[in-house]
């Protein structure tokens, strides 16, 4: 406590002052007594004393001391004299005698008269040198010291210094804020200079703490009220007080002055953000405002650019929570930032409402921006190099050309030239394709070479075409027609006439080779596929073939997947030789004949023929017909009987003829005619002869002539069957009139196969295939052979969902014969996009705190580009939360636990919507929610503690406050508003300051009447409809004060009385008396013995005060007896007690 800091003080100054005399007090004084060998003892008892007296005390005071001074009474006839020697320059005191039985007590008083008065603020210690003589014995002296030391008085006041204060506070200034202290001193020691501080007239918007004089608030300030309060502090001196004096210093003055200040400048605090260089409206960051102060002074009023935005390209958007800005770009178009290739530097000011404003610090943001890396835009390849098809048609992709990094709005071009007017490009896509057959470009155009540009960047690059050959040409013959005559005769393998063919091809497109096509069957001529040399294959037979022959020699290239081939008509005119020799219809004859025959009469017939323009045989008998037996007509093969066969006697009885014919040039082979004779009765002939069945060979071999020469003539009207395209091509029956594909497809992968046939054959009944139109993206890219529809560019449903295509087939005859139908592609949704929610920068919603579980707060809500499933949208809230949820389906978030604002003020969520895709993987977006409470009157006052405790001494001045209650309301507004008020006031001796809860003591304590207080307090809020209370107990213990003011004291200092020796245990020796001014228990006075020759010889009542008898004693002997008050700082009074045996 700050008293006992003071008297701690005042303690150590007076140790230090007294230093000096203590060294000296340790020095033994000098002793004159006669040698112990020359008689008694004289001498003190001990060589320093230590004594106490008050200051201001009356003459004839004596000096109090702990222990007996004074000289032994060796002889009890010594007459003993006391006399100060040193130490009382002022004359303060005088050693008087006082003898009791055998001891001569010192003791020093102070003097009466005119003497000067003690003052321990002058001198608060005294070191008085005694002598003791022996009246008439001059030998007999001693020296003793004797230290008085000046015991404080309360005689001084406190006093103020300096007397007048003034200070000046903030309206703003929070409850139980120290704004002054007020300083008094009190020259008193100890409990004398303690004293506490009050104000001289009841104050409630202000306390002062008793002891330390430091002044705090303890109620609202209004300006508007009032701006100047002055406060008079008195201090009172505890000592005075309890004398019953009014102990009341001098007054200090206290001026406080209320004033409406704006304390605090405003703080700013930025928080950059770093968007990409291509994001639309961004925000380059986001500044808060920050001040202490209430009301206008505490608002921001606006937050300027004071420098580095020289082009005004940067604004300040406040939110609608006012202290919050948002930088972002002036105008719609956005900051070029190749002007501030290391961002902008902005300098920011705030300013608040307050009067006079306050300014902040400036506050340097960098705006910077991520822009891409500085890449050069180029065309992805140096040039473009592809080949194609001379045959490919019109609408075949031929390449994509593309810029990297390519922007949104790229375009491109062809630049106009010979080679372009053969291509055409989409111009947002970059795809080239075919826009003519190729068959009109100049003759021997291996190549196209292309330029592109795109528009905005102006950059070109070349594209080379080239163009595979496609065999487009069919061989040509030198001659429309070949005809040669070729004799019958001539060997196989003569060669009859060469053919020569050539083709505009190159490669194997232009190698020909050459074969033979005929009409007739058995054709009986070969040619040289390399050298066209046409050549007998077989014999060749005027007879049985055709005269002449009309054949095709076809010319054919080596071409694929078809070969070219050019036809020529070629005729062979046979010339007749008679090369054949006649041939019998019948050989080998055997016949009977009887010997009777008949001359004359016809045996057999023979027959031959001659395939050589069916000349005329003749016949002759060239051996056998010994005897001229037989004659044989030589033009008509009859054989007659020419003789009688009766004389004939052939060998074995049979005659063998061998006949021949003859054409004239060449005979036939011979043939036998065996004629055997017989006797007796038997037919008269019988031939049996073996069929040559030359006559039905001849026959058909007439027929089979016949026949070719019918056969039509080739030369005549010679149609090349191989080269006429006689069919149009035509889709297959099965072609569907729509498909569907999903956009996610990959580029190159199939979509779809075209199938068309054509009855043609060779090129002419080879198809390519083509999207005419309704190609519009370049999606799709069709494969000009095999009709496989493919990806060629990704697709985009949300962009396009069908196509429409036609496609056309083309057959690669003379004429070329097209067909087309119309095929629509569907483009299926796949789960592309993700959603997305409608309102960017998220969601924000304010709700009371006591909004009751199941209550839609806000919807949220996203779309999604994709269609069905992958469309279709699930919410959740992905913070983890039990004080809300939301509606899965709608976007609806509803209060779905209890709300509390005081311990969650507001809500930050994080909401996904999700789609529903069952394919692959589903996609979701994050929206932030921030739901603020409001504050509703909820929370009831708490006291901080929940119950209290105070201690309180009982001589506290009225006013002091003696507890500071503290609640804790964390409503807002009114609802946070407490007011104090108390139960009972033990008849007005305490009151509550309503605002700050300061418990005041209004009337003056006493521990004697009431040792504690139990309050009740209530506190309670200001909140509409309902306000809430809170109770609490504040127990206070009074604190007791030492009222002991005066000691007990003893009527004499010394008592007489006498026992004989024989007296019994028990016995009455004498009776003392103390006497205490102080009422009450601090009045009532205890005796004991403490010291003394009799000290366990006699033992004293403690409460009736006589001496008794304890054991039986041989002398005389005296007892020093204190006695005290009833008090736990008992004071004490020593009396010496003398007895004697008789």
């Amino acid at each position: 406590m700050h008293v006992n800091v003071g008297q701690w003080a005042g303690m150590c100054g007076l140790l230090l002052r007294l230093a000096p005399l203590l060294l000296l007090l340790i020095q033994p004084p000098p002793c004159h007594c006669l040698p112990e060998q020359d008689g008694p003892h004289f001498g003190f008892t001990l060589p320093v004393y230590r004594a106490s007296v008050y200051e201001n005390s009356a003459a004839r005071t004596y000096a109090h001391s702990k222990v007996k001074m004074g000289v032994p009474l060796s002889v009890r006839s010594w007459d003993v004299r006391y006399r100060i020697t040193s130490g009382d320059d002022e004359g303060f005191f005088k050693a008087e005698e006082y003898v009791l039985g055998d001891f001569c007590f010192l003791r020093v008083r102070t003097k009466g008269g005119n003497a000067a008065i003690l003052n321990r603020e002058i001198q608060d210690n005294y070191v008085l040198t005694v002598k003791a003589s022996v009246k008439g014995e001059a030998l007999l002296e001693t020296w003793a010291k004797v230290s008085v030391q000046v015991l404080d008085m309360n005689d001084l006041r406190p006093l103020f210094s300096p007397t007048t204060y003034s200070v000046t506070i903030a309206e703003s200034t929070p409850l139980r804020t120290s704004i002054a202290q007020v300083t008094a001193t009190d020259a008193d020691i100890g409990s004398n200079g303690e004293f506490y501080y009050f104000f001289k007239d009841k104050m409630e918007m202000f306390a002062v703490h008793p002891t330390s004089g430091v002044v705090s608030l303890s109620g609202r300030l209004d300006v508007d009220e009032q701006s100047r309060f002055d406060l008079e502090i008195q201090a009172v001196d505890r000592g005075m007080k309890l004398y019953g004096n009014n102990g009341v210093s001098s007054t200090a003055k206290l001026f406080v002055h209320v004033e409406r200040l704006n304390e605090h400048a405003p703080v700013l605090r930025a928080v950059t953000h770093v968007p990409s260089w291509l994001d639309k409206d961004p925000v380059y960051a986001v500044v808060t405002v920050g001040d202490l102060d209430e009301g206008a002074n505490g608002e921001t009023d606006s937050v300027t650019i004071v420098a580095g935005d020289p082009s005004g390209l940067f604004v300040l958007e406040r939110s609608e929570e006012g202290d919050e800005f948002a930088i972002k770009a002036s105008s719609s178009e956005s900051v070029d930032w190749e002007i501030y290739p290391h961002g902008c530097n902005l300098t920011l000011q705030a300013k608040d409402r307050g009067t006079p404003p306050k300014f902040s610090a400036v506050t340097v943001v960098q705006l910077t921006v991520t822009k891409p890396q500085a890449v050069e835009a180029r065309f992805e390849r140096e040039l473009y190099e592809t080949s194609l098809s001379e045959v490919s048609p019109p609408g075949t992709i031929v390449a994509a050309v593309k810029i990297s990094p390519e922007p949104d709005d790229a375009e491109y071009v062809l630049t106009p030239s010979a080679d372009s007017v053969y291509f055409q490009m989409n111009t947002l896509t970059g795809v080239i394709s075919t826009a003519r057959w190729f068959t009109a470009r100049a003759a021997g155009q291996d190549a196209f070479n292309l330029e592109v540009m795109e528009v905005d960047s102006e950059l070109r690059v070349s594209v080379l075409v080239a163009i595979d050959d496609a065999n487009d040409n069919a061989p040509t013959f030198a001659q429309p027609s070949y005809e040669v005559f070729v004799n019958e005769s001539v060997a196989v393998g003569s060669d009859v006439l060469a053919v020569s063919a050539a083709d505009a091809d190159r490669g194997e497109n232009g190698y020909i080779t050459y074969s033979v096509s005929s009409l007739q069957p058995d054709l009986p001529f070969q040619i040289n596929q390399f050298t066209g040399v046409v050549s007998t294959a077989k014999e060749l037979d005027f007879e049985s073939s055709s005269e002449s022959y009309a054949f095709v020699v076809r010319a054919s290239d080596w071409g694929s997947p078809y070969r070219r081939e050019s036809e020529v008509n070629v005729t062979v005119h046979l010339e007749n030789v008679n090369d054949n020799k006649p041939l019998f219809e019948k050989v080998a004859c055997q016949g009977v004949v009887s010997r009777d025959f008949p001359v004359d009469d016809v045996v057999t017939t023979m027959s031959a023929i001659d395939i050589d323009e069916m000349e005329l045989v003749k016949y002759k008998i060239l051996s056998g017909n010994d005897g001229g037996f037989f004659e044989l007509n030589p033009d008509s093969g009859v054989l007659t009987l020419k003789q009688s066969l009766a004389t004939a006697s052939p060998k074995n009885g049979v005659f063998s003829l061998k006949i021949t014919a003859t054409d004239g040039e060449n005979f036939s082979d011979p043939m036998f005619v065996n004629i055997s004779v017989v006797h007796g009765k038997s037919p008269p002939k019988s031939f049996n002869c073996r069929e040559t069945r030359v006559a039905q060979k001849l026959a058909e071999k007439l027929l089979k002539k016949s026949k070719a020469s019918t056969k039509p003539k080739i030369e005549e009207g010679f149609i090349d069957l191989f080269s006429v395209n006689r069919q149009t091509p035509q889709f297959d029956k099965a072609f569907p009139t729509d498909i569907a594909v999903r956009e996610d497809l990959k580029v190159g992968s199939s979509v779809f196969k075209v199938n068309a046939f054509d009855g043609d054959t060779g090129f002419n009944g080879q198809i390519l295939y083509a999207i005419s139109d309704g190609n519009t993206d370049n999606c799709f890219n069709i494969n000009m052979d095999t009709g496989l529809i493919s990806v060629f560019l990704p697709m985009d449903r949300e962009k396009r969902d069908r196509y429409l295509l036609n496609l056309t087939v083309y057959d690669l005859g003379l004429p070329q014969k097209t067909s087309w139908r119309l095929l629509t592609i569907y483009i299926d949704d796949a789960n592309d996009n993700a959603p997305q929610f409608l309102q960017d920068g998220g969601y924000r919603a304010v709700i009371p705190e006591n909004t009751a579980i199941g209550t839609d707060v806000i919807q949220v809500e996203a779309t999604d580009k994709d269609l069905g499933l992958n469309g279709e949208i699930v919410y959740s809230v992905l913070t983890s939360t039990t004080q809300f949820g939301i509606n899965g389906t709608n976007g609806i978030v509803y209060v779905a636990g209890q709300l509390d604002r005081e311990s969650s003020p507001a809500f930050e969520l994080k909401i996904e919507a999700r789609d529903r895709a069952e394919r692959g993987s589903q996609r979701f977006s994050v929206a932030s929610l921030r739901i603020a409470l409001e504050d509703v009157n909820d929370c009831p006052p708490a006291f901080i503690p929940a119950v209290y405790a105070a201690r309180a001494l009982e001589d506290l001045p009225v006013g002091t406050v003696v507890a500071w209650l503290e609640t804790q309301d964390p409503d807002l507004g009114p609802g946070g508003q407490v007011r104090y008020s108390l139960g009972n006031d033990y008849n007005g001796h305490f009151e509550v300051d309503k605002a700050s809860g300061a418990i005041r003591l209004m009337r003056e304590l006493d521990y004697e009447t009431q040792q504690a207080y139990n309050l009740t307090v209530r506190a309670k809020d200001k909140g509409r409809p309902v306000s809430l209370l809170a109770v609490t107990s504040v127990e206070l213990e009074v604190v007791d004060v030492n009222e002991n003011l005066y000691a007990p004291y003893f009527s004499h200092f010394a008592m007489t009385g006498s026992v004989k020796e024989n007296a019994r245990v028990g016995t009455t020796v004498l009776r003392v008396n103390a006497l205490d001014d102080d009422d009450g228990r601090d009045g009532e006075i205890q005796y004991s013995i403490r010291d003394g020759s009799g000290l366990g010889r006699f033992s004293i009542d403690e409460e009736t005060e006589p001496a008794f008898l304890s054991e039986h004693i041989a002398a005389h002997g005296w007892l020093a007896g204190p006695v005290s008050f009833r008090e736990s700082v008992p004071q004490q009074q020593s009396a010496g007690q003398g007895s004697e045996a008789n």
